[in-house]
């Protein structure tokens, strides 16, 4: 987005380059209007960037724009073949994983999952977070997957990409389902949400969790619930989260304390009250993840910025850079979890020395992968003999 580039250029270029930055993206028309996007983390909803045409608001003088309805959720239905996806990354600690949703409706500004939009045509801006697709059917794939010979048995990840307890799982319950086909299989799971609707499935987690099979992280990135309804803005609130985190952990479920993303100038200042408050909530696990902003993600987040702490823009996105080769971001495994340099250093250390010091980290869940049983029930097929 040539603007989004403009406008960053001109925030560095003069001591009001902020405010010259904020009028460049307002006269080009790019953000959505307040009324429109109320209560959406995101202010742009540009054209996917597979789509042939790019498309903007203009106003021609004429009154000729009626007014348009605000962004309101809208869920379709995706039906895939096969519902474990699988990967060979070397940053992170598992190799399949379930997505029960595309799209979010946390609305997260800084969410790496948003450029996925795309491959359906749609915008990883607004659309990303009102224009949502359900996989109903998932947990008859997941039992079909489980049952196949030779299936080999290790924990899936859910909740890597997309919530799988966003708000709309209260009614499409698809979670709940896949929980379900785990526990009869006695198949291992680690599960990653911002929302307090886990709880809900307290039952099967703590069942599935007394025979070392569930463990379940929240991500809790500021403590200011100010910044995380900007941020975050129908993600539960941060005390919610930690309160879920001990509802879970005196239930017997191993919990874990995500601070991810940290952000470099916004909310790095927060990383030892993070790992107090976890470590108070019954947590015994922590970890973090430096803000990632690849493709649509960092005109998005820049926008966001601007709009909302615009005083610290120059400084969250410099020290960003510093650790980022002089980028918005590096995707080489190995950084772009971390980051590198100095800055980056400093960060690792506070958060080392922090959960060293509260008790943290001391040991590692292991879930169990000897008690599978390959599912035996609905739309399995049976052994001939």
């Amino acid at each position: 987005m040539q603007d989004i580039a403009k406008a960053d250029q001109a925030a560095f270029s003069a001591p009001d380059g902020v405010d010259i930055a904020n009028h460049i993206i307002g006269e080009a028309g790019l953000r959505i209007g307040f009324e429109r996007r109320r209560g959406r983390g995101a202010g742009l909803n540009p054209s996917g960037r597979f789509e042939p045409f790019k498309r903007q608001a203009v106003d021609d003088g004429w009154n000729t724009l009626d007014e348009l309805p605000a962004f309101k959720t809208d869920v379709q239905v995706e039906k895939p073949k096969t519902i474990i996806s699988r990967n060979t990354s070397p940053d992170i600690s598992f190799d399949r994983s379930i997505n029960p949703y595309r799209g979010c409706e946390h609305g997260c500004v800084y969410c790496f999952a948003r450029p996925s939009h795309a491959y359906m045509g749609l915008s990883a801006g607004l659309d990303f977070e009102s224009k949502l697709f359900a996989k109903p059917n998932a947990a008859e794939l997941l039992e079909r997957e489980l049952s196949k010979p030779g299936y080999q048995v290790k924990s899936i990840a859910i909740g890597t990409n997309t919530d799988p307890y966003q708000p709309i799982e209260k009614s499409w319950r698809v979670m709940r389902e896949i929980l379900e086909v785990l526990e009869a299989a006695n198949h291992p799971v680690g599960i990653v949400t911002k929302s307090a609707l886990v709880l809900r499935d307290i039952d099967i987690l703590s069942r599935m969790a007394a025979k070392g099979l569930a463990k379940v992280a929240l991500s809790v990135t500021t403590l200011d619930r100010t910044l995380a309804r900007a941020m975050e803005p129908r993600a539960a609130t941060p005390t919610k989260r930690l309160e879920a985190v001990k509802t879970l952990s005196e239930a017997g479920v191993p919990t874990m304390v995500m601070t991810a993303p940290i952000i470099p100038g916004l909310t790095d200042s927060e990383i030892e009250r993070l790992l107090e408050a976890a470590q108070t909530a019954g947590a015994r696990e922590v970890g973090y993840v430096l803000l990632r902003m690849p493709l649509e993600v960092s005109p998005l987040f820049k926008d966001w910025l601007l709009r909302h702490y615009p005083n610290r823009y120059r400084h969250v996105l410099s020290l960003l850079r510093s650790m980022r080769d002089g980028k918005d971001y590096d995707a080489e495994w190995g950084k772009r979890m971390r980051g590198t340099g100095p800055y980056a250093f400093q960060i690792r250390r506070r958060f080392e020395m922090a959960a060293r010091r509260l008790g943290l980290n001391e040991s590692r869940t292991q879930l169990r992968c000897d008690l599978f049983t390959p599912p035996r029930g609905a739309g399995v097929q049976l052994a001939l003999l």
